[in-house]
């Protein structure tokens, strides 16, 4: 409503009420005379008067209300000129493109409450060249792992990883962790990757190179290694100087390199890990690692395995997304009884790997690895591996590895491995 209709009502109302009040006074503030038939005729034509004027002000009244309510029903915004249409427009912001955020209660948010976070990885991988003793396929999708991840409640949550491959679907790792227990221990229960050395602990898409190394393959169990349903206990020391790791486990014993025969043949883990910052940009990475449990030769038959780990890793903070490098090494010692022959059979395996990063998403890198057979130390196998990977984006890489192999049997292989990774969804982080 503008100021000027505001004001024509004021107006309006005011006259109203002086004439009101005028005609009231004139009747009534008049001392009191004998009516004559001259003055009462006179009276009654000024009521007249009075009455006239008053409807003529409610009509005009009644015309400025009509257009304060016309007025009132107009946009705010005038239209704009014709002129003005071919006026430029101000370019879109970041703002406008952004939808809405859509509101906590609405279905659409609310049927997700309740979903983990769902992730699903494809370990695509192809091999050219010959190796008769340990023959890849020429294409395959080596893996697809589907991972689950979610918090149960204020004090754990869990985590399940289902691997499906040309054998079948299985869980590869599925467990509870509960991170709030007294005495600052972390507690895991479930089918779980033992924490013996790294390369263990690491899943197929998570790893480095194509394949894995020679030690895990002949004193691990192979490709999965030491994978079992047990129960794991672990503790941080955290110090400014050095962080320390101490970690525990129980497992059920059946896995590549140990057999549970009755109910009570379980397989014991344990692990000191100790991490330092040398630097801004560097640190290292130490662990022991230590199993034992029984063995496929007879009840009474045990391997015990030994393991060294160490691993640096450099990435300056300036150049951080340009310039890295991690270089790791493992050495492994394996003791198996043999009841049949009363013998004891100590083979050793090691590896020695680097990985740099010369550009943006370009990295490479090489590998060494030598092993004796955990059945057999007198056959040992060597092999030599260059690497270079590119990672089109954090979602995907594309990695070519060219490995030379020298067998025990005295075959020597020369292959061309290839691997394609493509992720989706909201995979968590492994561990450091």
């Amino acid at each position: 409503m503008s100021q000027a209709v505001r004001w024509s009502r004021i107006a309006v109302a005011l006259a109203i009420a002086i004439v009101a009040g005028d005609g009231l006074a004139y009747g009534q503030d008049r001392p009191a005379a004998t009516p004559t038939p001259a003055s009462s005729q006179q009276q009654q034509q000024q009521a007249a008067t009075l009455h006239a004027e008053i409807a003529a002000l409610r009509q005009q009244l009644e015309a400025l209300e009509q257009k304060v309510a016309a007025l009132e029903s107009v946009p705010a915004t005038p239209a704009a000129a014709p002129a003005s249409a071919s006026a430029p427009q101000p370019a879109p912001t970041v703002a406008d493109a952004v939808p809405a955020p859509i509101p906590s209660g609405s279905p659409s948010a609310m049927s997700k409450v309740f979903n983990p976070d769902m992730a699903v990885i494809g370990n695509f991988t192809g091999a050219a060249g010959s190796n008769p003793i340990a023959p890849r396929p020429a294409l395959a999708l080596n893996e697809a792992e589907v991972s689950l991840q979610a918090i149960v409640d204020p004090y754990a949550r869990a985590d399940f990883f289902l691997a499906a491959s040309a054998e079948g679907l299985e869980v590869e790792e599925g467990f509870l962790t509960l991170p709030t227990l007294p005495g600052g221990l972390l507690v895991k229960v479930g089918k779980l990757k033992a924490q013996f050395g790294k390369v263990n602990t690491l899943h197929a898409h998570a790893l480095p190179w194509v394949d894995v190394p020679l030690p895990m393959q002949n004193l691990l169990g192979g490709d999965e290694g030491l994978n079992d349903a047990g129960v794991s206990v672990s503790r941080l020391i955290m110090n400014p100087v050095l962080f320390l790791e101490a970690t525990g486990e129980i497992y059920n014993g059946s896995n590549g390199v140990f057999t549970s025969h009755q109910r009570s043949d379980l397989t014991y883990v344990g692990r000191l890990r100790g991490y330092r910052d040398l630097s801004e940009g560097t640190n290292l990475d130490l662990g022991v690692s230590y199993a034992s449990g029984h063995n496929d030769a007879g009840p009474d038959a045990r391997t015990r395995l030994i393991g060294v780990d160490a691993t640096l890793r450099y990435r300056p903070l300036r150049r951080a997304i340009y310039k890295r490098f991690l270089g790791r090494t493992e050495l492994f010692w394996s003791r198996r009884d043999a009841p049949l022959t009363d013998t004891r059979a100590s083979a050793f395996g090691a590896y020695l790997s680097g990985e740099y990063q010369f550009a943006r998403r370009w990295f490479a890198g090489g590998r060494y690895d030598w092993s004796d057979r955990a059945e057999d130390p007198l056959q040992r196998d060597k092999s030599g591996s260059a690497l270079l990977t590119y990672w089109p984006s954090e979602f995907s890489q594309v990695r070519g590895q060219f490995r030379r192999t020298r067998y025990a049997e005295g075959v020597t292989a020369n292959e061309l491995l290839f691997q394609f990774l493509f992720a989706i969804g909201a995979h968590g982080a492994h561990a450091f």
